[in-house]
């Protein structure tokens, strides 16, 4: 379980994929996210929950399958590129965000960004089989960011970011183009799913 608060960007430091649907790269963590790792934890990584499987201080391993290389931004990761990490949530830490899986649904684009002096707002497409879940000022998880949604119209939706926002994770250097990982909230899905079943079954 994660809380959509990322605690930092890490540095990817290497790459091995020794087939297609197989990926395992080497992060090197910020000095504060770094303290007592044991492999089997989790970490996410732009908001996708992935297991450690080697440390070596600070540079930490994990291994991608297909499925995560499928539905996730990560297989497009070089050496030198930033991830938001967050470890995961511990019984009684405050839940600053919202609660999050960890499991990456999909991913979109970043089709407009409005930046001002004081105003940073990204606009994404809004993936058509996610369409019911996205609602103005519910929850959403982008790149493993607790975010609230803006305005959801014409097959887009928008976030508005503050400054810590920006200074924490990598979203000052995101532009149109860029793929975002999607996570919706868990809590909306189960309301609008119990919703259809009842409605279903009334039209029968």
């Amino acid at each position: 379980m994660f809380t959509g608060i990322v605690q930092g960007v890490a540095t990817v430091v290497a790459v091995e994929q020794p087939t297609a649907d197989f990926r395992r790269h080497t992060i090197e963590l910020p000095e504060h996210i770094a303290h007592s790792l044991q492999i089997g934890a989790s970490v996410a990584h732009n908001g996708c929950c992935l297991t450690i499987t080697e440390i070596d201080g600070r540079r930490v391993s994990f291994d991608l399958m297909a499925e995560t290389l499928a539905k996730t931004n990560l297989g497009s990761l070089k050496v030198g590129d930033g991830v938001n990490v967050e470890r995961a949530a511990r019984f009684g830490d405050e839940i600053g965000g919202h609660v999050m899986s960890g499991h990456v649904m999909t991913t979109t684009p970043i089709v407009r960004v409005e930046r001002s002096e004081l105003n940073h707002t990204i606009w994404f497409r809004l993936p058509e089989n996610l369409q019911d879940f996205v609602l103005e000022k519910g929850f959403i998880g982008l790149d493993g960011c607790s975010l609230t949604i803006g305005t959801v119209r014409d097959g887009e939706f928008c976030v508005h970011l503050i400054p810590e926002t920006l200074r924490q994770t990598l979203f000052a250097q995101r532009d149109v183009g860029d793929v975002v990982n999607v996570e919706i909230d868990s809590q909306t899905q189960a309301v609008v799913e119990t919703v259809r079943r009842v409605l279903a079954q009334k039209s029968l």
